[in-house]
């Protein structure tokens, strides 16, 4: 038997890898095989060469499943790593080559606010603490909306307006998309469109853009069908 099918879990902006735990939990549970790492959150070329050299390290085939910018992030790193066998896009974007986020469906990146300069000099943006839960959150507590508002993790600003700079890894592999149907960051207008634009399998949930805390469940069961397709 070959080396067992790896999902590698990206997450997004103003947030960091603990936000995919409820997942692995579950996932491991059922025998999964799970990575789960940091993804910079410095500009989307830079972060998808970051998460592909990870990958490229793992010995044996990988699922890349990113949530929101996470999802751009895979975008470009699938095109890097050629042990790379398949996409799922949670709650996300389908950049075309070219294509920034800032581009496509981020009507939302107006309501950011400045951080304080990063000491690479980046400039980074912070969802505001008084509007966090209703874009980010809305189905989560008030008191886990406020826990996570005031742990967010600032993104280079860069991340938003960088434009893909190679071929996106859904053009050559299976994709999966799980669109959320409450979510005020990424319109679900725009999560169809890049869906069918992929010629994604998809599923509609009832959630806000932290689907991946709401309904961890839902997204398990999401990835591990598509580790069954593609085993």
């Amino acid at each position: 038997m070959g080396e067992p099918l790896t999902a590698v879990l990206v997450h997004g902006a103003f947030t960091d890898a603990s936000s995919w735990a409820a997942v692995t939990d579950r996932l491991q549970s059922a025998g999964a095989a799970v990575w789960v790492p940091a993804n910079p959150l410095r500009g989307l070329n830079r972060d998808g060469e970051s998460i592909a050299r990870l990958v490229r390290q793992i010995a044996g085939p990988v699922l890349l499943v990113g949530h929101a910018y996470g999802g751009a992030v895979i975008t470009h790193a699938g095109s890097r790593a050629g042990n790379v066998r398949g996409l799922v896009f949670v709650a996300s974007y389908g950049l075309e080559r070219g294509q920034s986020i800032a581009g496509s469906a981020a009507t939302w990146l107006t309501s950011l606010e400045w951080a304080t300069d990063a000491a690479d000099g980046a400039a980074e943006l912070l969802i505001p603490l008084a509007r966090f839960g209703d874009m980010f959150a809305a189905d989560l507590s008030l008191h886990r909306q406020d826990v996570l508002a005031v742990s967010q993790r600032p993104i280079a600003a860069a991340a938003f307006t960088e434009v893909l700079g190679l071929a996106p890894a859904w053009k050559s592999l299976p994709s999966w998309f799980l669109i959320t149907t409450e979510d005020r960051m990424i319109p679900p207008a725009a999560q169809w469109t890049a869906a069918k634009r992929m010629g994604a399998t998809t599923l509609e949930v009832a959630a806000s853009h932290a689907v991946l805390l709401s309904q961890p469940e839902t997204v398990t069961v999401f990835i591990l069908k598509a580790l069954a397709a593609l085993r």
